[in-house]
């Protein structure tokens, strides 16, 4: 079986009740939780959360709440594998059996079915340790500027900072939105997800946007809003 868990703990900080606050019209979590599910090869979708209000909610929209999620793993110092890793024992535990996990993060509107499927495909044909989307830096991170403690500005690489863009590497960064693996991987305590065992499933930059401040929030919303004119959701 494949299944995707959800994490959504109800404290978050900067956007209070981010994971059901509602974006363009529905709980942000609606969006991830519509994606899981219309994908032709996710079998169940699950939601790992400490809040009755969140599991209300995800069940409506047609996850799974077996459980809530324990005190000890919902503070805003938890990583997101340590909760994937739970859930997981956990439903093994209540015999499942489950070869393939994705994470989905809850605030993930722009996230696809089409683009789940692809990260299945992709894990199982290229044999991969954990498959995650990503997006290419806008701007080449080797001609980085810092900032000293009195304005005065230093090149991140000298060896770069005169080079051009066509010349330097593309470089990419997580896009914060699906991680996917086998079981047995997330259950090693060794695995991590960015390794030279992982692959990418690199997206356009306007299909990625971090949801972090009420300002990302803000631009995400009219991001949709334009895709949506435009046909693309």
């Amino acid at each position: 079986m494949k299944i995707a868990i959800i994490p959504a703990r109800g404290g978050s900080k900067r956007i209070p009740r981010k994971n059901i606050r509602l974006f363009c019209g529905k709980p942000i979590i609606a969006y991830s939780i519509e994606a899981a599910k219309g994908s032709q090869h996710i079998d169940r979708v699950f939601v790992s959360t400490d809040d009755q209000e969140i599991a209300e909610i995800a069940r409506e929209y047609g996850a799974e709440v077996p459980f809530l999620r324990e005190a000890s793993l919902a503070d805003d110092k938890t990583g997101t594998t340590p909760v994937i890793r739970q859930t997981l024992k956990q439903l093994i535990d209540q015999g499942l059996s489950i070869d393939v996990c994705a994470c989905v993060y809850a605030t993930a509107p722009f996230l696809t079915s089409q683009i789940i499927d692809k990260a299945v495909e992709k894990l199982q044909k290229e044999n991969a340790g954990f498959v995650f989307t990503a997006n290419q830096f806008s701007f080449p991170i080797q001609r980085a500027l810092l900032e000293g403690p009195h304005g005065e500005v230093t090149a991140f690489s000298k060896e770069n900072i005169g080079k051009r863009s066509q010349d330097l590497v593309d470089t990419f960064h997580d896009a914060g939105q699906l991680y996917i693996a086998q079981s047995e991987t997330w259950l090693t305590p060794t695995a991590r997800v960015f390794s030279e065992h992982s692959r990418m499933i690199k997206l356009p930059s306007h299909l990625v946007q971090d949801i972090d401040t009420e300002e990302d929030w803000k631009r995400a919303e009219v991001m949709f809003k334009v895709l949506k004119e435009m046909g693309e959701y």
